[in-house]
């Protein structure tokens, strides 16, 4: 088995790749690329070694990409596609003089706006921190950062090329992981975004399934407030937000499939002074103490506005909390009431350790299911985990 190894990510040696791909010769790349024939040849070997394999089929008709070579070409001609145009719209000469280091500086700078703290991020010297952007600048001519008291701000300029980097990189990962998975490997991380529902009921049965058919594969769940992962999302730091759909969709880049309905229910602990009384009116639950999923969220501005709909001030005792095992641990130490996703509340209930409320409130639907990038291409393990997320969504319809 060819040994699958990561790409060295040489933005020339990629566009030297994509050349001959198209043109299915080395010298007609050569003289477009304005490099010589033996430069694309080299380029084309160490390309091979970092692929794992062949990535074309040479022969006097030309050159024609092999399997391997044809399930990279649309991963790096995506990839460089959104980091060209980003490249030229700063300065036409960048495609020619930027590196994958002044880029990676460049991010760095960007979300650090400090050179020490951004040398510390990617483990490098600050003096080689400052040469990489002072050289992109260079390139640029023109500053792509405002020196502040504050620090390095980055431009309109800077932070619109460091975007389409950060997506551009991302693209290149995954076609590491697209070189090793046709070798038979697991390589790369999966990074999902885990919002509390999701955490109790639909990644447990999809991660335990995909475990077992991919023993090996890199798996990450994290957890955290809904815009900080939306941003991670569109920086291609995250795959996949799972949980509540927003509505409207938030911004334009990002594409939401619901999976499932989901609704809301109110619970206490077993024996509370408000159970076994028929429904309890809204009057009286607006007098009580209560756990709720925090502002912001699809849950809470429902919560809210049951208020909201009868005129009645919300209730003055709040606790936000997105978290079911908190929530639980606090309705059974006290008189408090819960207003949680009747699917994220069902083991709960079915345990006898948390119990129904009755009222009469008529909760709307929420949409519960998939949030990517708009032009995010899983990649075949992402897809494996992906069918066995609905397969598991579908058991909740």
């Amino acid at each position: 088995m060819p040994a699958a190894r990561t790409f060295s990510h040489n933005l020339r040696h990629f566009r030297l790749f994509l050349g001959v791909s198209r043109l299915h010769s080395a010298s007609l790349a050569a003289v477009q690329c304005g490099v010589s024939q033996p430069a694309v040849t080299q380029a084309l070997n160490k390309l091979d070694l970092e692929a794992g394999g062949a990535l074309f089929d040479r022969s006097r008709r030309g050159f024609f990409l092999t399997d391997r070579g044809a399930l990279l070409e649309p991963r790096i001609r995506r990839a460089m596609g959104r980091l060209d145009v980003a490249l030229t719209d700063t300065a036409p000469r960048l495609v020619v003089t930027t590196t994958t280091t002044q880029l990676r500086a460049l991010i760095a700078m960007s979300e650090a706006q400090n050179f020490t703290l951004a040398a510390r991020q990617l483990g490098r010297a600050q003096p080689t921190i400052h040469k990489a952007i002072t050289q992109i600048e260079r390139g640029a001519g023109r500053a792509l950062f405002e020196r502040t008291s504050f620090g390095m701000v980055p431009t309109r300029a800077c932070r619109d090329l460091a975007q389409a980097a950060r997506l551009a990189f991302a693209e290149m990962q995954q076609a590491d992981a697209d070189m090793a998975d046709f070798d038979g490997r697991e390589v790369g991380q999966i990074i999902i975004g885990a919002l509390p529902l999701s955490r109790s009921v639909l990644l447990p049965e999809a991660l335990a399934r995909f475990r077992a058919a991919r023993p090996t594969q890199g798996v990450s769940v994290i957890d955290g407030p809904y815009d900080e992962m939306l941003g991670a999302l569109r920086r291609g730091d995250m795959d996949m937000v799972i949980g509540a759909l927003r509505l409207p969709l938030p911004i334009a880049d990002v594409v939401q499939e619901e999976l499932f309905s989901d609704s809301l229910c109110l619970v206490t602990r077993p024996g509370h002074a408000l159970q076994g009384k028929g429904p309890v009116p809204l009057a009286a639950l607006a007098q009580a103490s209560w756990v709720v999923p925090r502002p912001g969220t699809p849950s809470r501005a429902q919560f809210d506005a049951v208020f909201t709909a009868q005129r009645l001030p919300p209730p003055a005792s709040i606790l936000d909390c997105g978290s079911i095992l908190l929530m639980r641990e606090l309705l059974k130490r006290s008189d408090m009431v819960g207003c949680i996703s009747a699917h994220q509340a069902a083991a709960e209930m079915e345990n006898n350790v948390l119990v129904r409320l009755e009222t009469d409130i008529r909760w709307t639907g929420r949409a519960i299911g998939l949030t990517h990038r708009r032009d995010w291409v899983p990649t075949r393990a992402q897809a494996v985990l992906l069918d066995m997320i609905r397969a598991a969504a579908a058991r909740l319809r």
